[in-house]
């Protein structure tokens, strides 16, 4: 039998934090030089050759386009770590806004002095 060629699988991620970014409150190059540093590729850190690739695409919103299987789940938890480091965990979250596109939103703080006054 003849050997199978591996699939190229491409995937490609978007994370926009254009919204935290508008604010001051995130520094959007950072977070790519720490996805840089970050990514591990078959199982090694510093290992993403041309098989990944981050760039900032517009105002506030980085594209990972991955040449390998890659997971959606890891970038979210990358971010995840970032938010924490940077002790904005409190304040942002990331919301999966469709397929491959992760958010940062604010979180909805709903004032309590109204729920107060009715007591």
């Amino acid at each position: 039998m003849a050997p199978v060629a591996a699939q190229k699988v491409t995937s490609k991620f978007i994370i926009d934090a254009s919204q935290p970014a508008q604010d001051k409150i995130f520094d959007v190059s950072a977070f790519e030089k720490f996805l840089h540093d970050r990514i591990k590729v078959e199982g090694r850190v510093g290992n993403l050759g041309d098989s990944v690739v981050i760039s900032q695409a517009g105002e506030g919103k980085i594209e990972v386009v991955a040449h390998i299987p890659f997971s959606g789940r890891y970038l979210k938890y990358l971010t995840k770590k970032y938010l924490k480091k940077q002790q904005l965990r409190d304040w942002l979250r990331v919301v999966s806004t469709s397929k491959g596109v992760y958010q940062l939103r604010f979180y909805n703080v709903v004032n309590d002095e109204a729920e107060d006054d009715e007591e």
